[in-house]
C-alpha cells in the first residue's frame, strides 16, 4: 500500500519571502529596503555620487586647467558634439570656430566653420597635473585632436577660461564646504542639543539662551565685518577653513533645537526609566536608546543642512564676502554674472547657478527618501 505524501511545512530559516526575511533583517536593511522603493532619492543618490565623483577627479574629467586664460577666446559660446557630418559618421567632433568683430559695437562674435571638423580624442594628453596629489600625469578624459583648437562644452568667461572646467573645480570647494560644515556643526548640535533635552532645567535654559543669541545675530553685517578684518594676504586654503567652520558655528542651533525637543519627549518614556532602573549609565542609555530613537529625524536635518551650508558658501562667495579668486567655488564663478551685460553676452556664465539648485534638489530628495525609511512608523 503506498504511503501517502504529506507537506512539510518549511522551517523558520527556510522562509524565502520578503515578509519572512523582514522579521530576522538588521534595522539598516530594512531601512535599505524602504529607500530603494523611493525612485525620485535613489535617482538623486546617484545624482550626488557622480558629482562627488566628477569633483574628486576634476582635473582629470577637464581638458584644461582651470586657471588658463586665453584673451583670443573669451566670452566663448558653448561647443555643440557632433556625430555625424555630410550624412557620415565622423565620430565625436566639434566645428572650428571663426572669429569676427561687429563693425558698430566691435564686440567680437565667433561662427562655426562647418567645413572644417576638429575630432575629439579620449585618454589623451594635455596640461600636466598632478592625480589626488599624488600621481603626476598629463593624461585627461577628452581633447581636442588638433591641440591649436579647444573643447569648451560650456563656453569661456572674460578672460578666456574653460567654464566647465572651473565648473569641476569649484565643485570640490562648494561640496567638501557643505559636507565639512556640516560634520562641524551636526557634532556640535547633537552634543548640545542632548545635553540641554535630557538634563533641562537651568542648563537647557542656559543652552537656550545662547541659541537664541546666535541667532539673533545678522549674518550679513557679520560677514560684511569678517570681511573686512580678513588680510587679504592671507593664504585662500586658510580663508576657505575658516569661513566653513563659521558657517559650523553660526549653523548649530536648527539642529540643536531638533535634538533637545526629541530628547524632551523620549527622556520620560518607559524604556529609559527601565533602562535607568536597571543601572544604565547616561551616556549608554542616550548612545544606545535614545539617540537610535530619533535616527529619522537626525537624518533629515543633517541632508537639510548640507545644501544650507551650499546655499550659505555660495551666496557670500557671490556677495564678495566669503572665499575670493584665486580660490574657485561655484559662489566665486557667479560673481561673473553679477551685472546685466554678462549675462546678455553670455548666458552660459549662469551655469553655476544651475547646478547649484539640481545639487541643492537633490540633497533635498535624499532626505526625504532617507527620513522615510528610516521612520519606525512608516510603512
Amino acid at each position: 500500500m503506498a504511503s501517502e505524501e504529506r507537506e512539510v511545512p518549511p522551517l523558520a530559516g527556510e522562509q524565502t519571502t520578503k515578509e519572512g526575511r523582514s522579521y530576522t533583517a538588521k534595522p539598516w536593511t530594512l531601512i535599505w529596503w524602504r529607500f530603494r522603493k523611493h525612485k525620485l532619492a535613489m535617482a538623486s543618490l546617484f545624482f550626488l555620487i557622480f558629482c562627488f565623483f566628477s569633483a574628486l577627479f576634476a582635473d582629470f574629467i577637464s581638458p584644461y586647467r582651470p586657471a588658463d586664460i586665453d584673451k583670443l577666446n573669451t566670452f566663448v559660446p558653448p561647443a555643440n558634439i557632433h556625430l555625424f557630418h555630410d550624412g557620415k559618421f565622423q565620430g565625436p567632433f566639434i566645428y572650428a570656430l571663426k572669429r569676427s568683430r561687429d563693425p558698430e559695437t566691435a564686440r567680437v562674435i565667433y561662427e562655426r566653420d562647418t567645413t572644417k571638423i576638429v575630432p575629439i580624442s579620449f585618454f589623451g594628453e594635455g596640461p600636466d597635473y598632478v592625480r589626488l596629489g599624488l600621481v603626476p600625469t598629463k593624461i585627461h578624459l577628452f581633447g581636442a585632436a588638433d591641440k591649436r583648437q579647444k573643447v569648451n562644452l560650456l563656453g569661456t568667461d572674460s578672460l578666456g577660461r574653460d567654464l566647465f572646467t572651473r565648473l569641476l573645480y569649484g565643485a570640490r570647494v562648494t561640496l567638501s564646504a557643505g559636507l565639512i560644515g556640516v560634520a562641524f556643526s551636526f557634532v556640535i548640535g547633537l552634543f548640545i542639543g542632548a545635553i540641554a533635552g535630557y538634563y533641562g532645567g537651568l542648563v537647557d535654559a542656559l543652552i537656550q539662551r545662547l541659541m537664541e543669541f546666535i541667532r539673533s545675530v545678522p549674518t550679513i553685517p557679520l560677514w560684511m565685518g569678517l570681511a573686512a578684518a580678513l588680510p587679504i594676504a592671507w593664504d585662500p586654503l586658510f580663508v576657505y577653513v575658516l569661513i566653513t567652520f563659521i558657517l559650523a558655528l553660526i549653523g548649530w542651533t536648527h539642529l540643536a533645537r531638533v535634538v533637545r525637543g526629541r530628547f524632551f519627549a523620549l527622556r520620560n518614556e518607559d524604556y529609559i526609566l527601565a533602562a535607568r532602573l536597571a543601572g544604565a549609565s547616561e551616556y549608554r542609555i542616550i548612545t544606545r536608546h535614545m539617540l537610535p530613537a530619533m535616527t529619522s529625524y537626525i537624518i533629515a536635518a543633517v541632508t537639510l543642512a548640507i545644501p544650507e551650508m551650499i546655499l550659505g558658501e555660495t551666496a557670500l562667495s557671490f556677495l564678495g564676502l566669503g572665499l575670493r579668486p584665486p580660490v574657485v567655488s561655484w559662489g566665486v564663478l557667479l560673481q561673473d554674472a553679477q551685472n546685466l551685460r554678462s549675462i546678455s553676452l553670455a548666458p552660459w556664465l549662469l551655469s553655476p547657478g544651475i547646478a547649484i539648485i539640481f545639487v541643492v534638489l537633490a540633497f533635498n530628495f535624499l532626505g526625504d527618501g532617507l527620513r522615510d525609511a528610516a521612520d519606525p512608523y512608516g510603512r
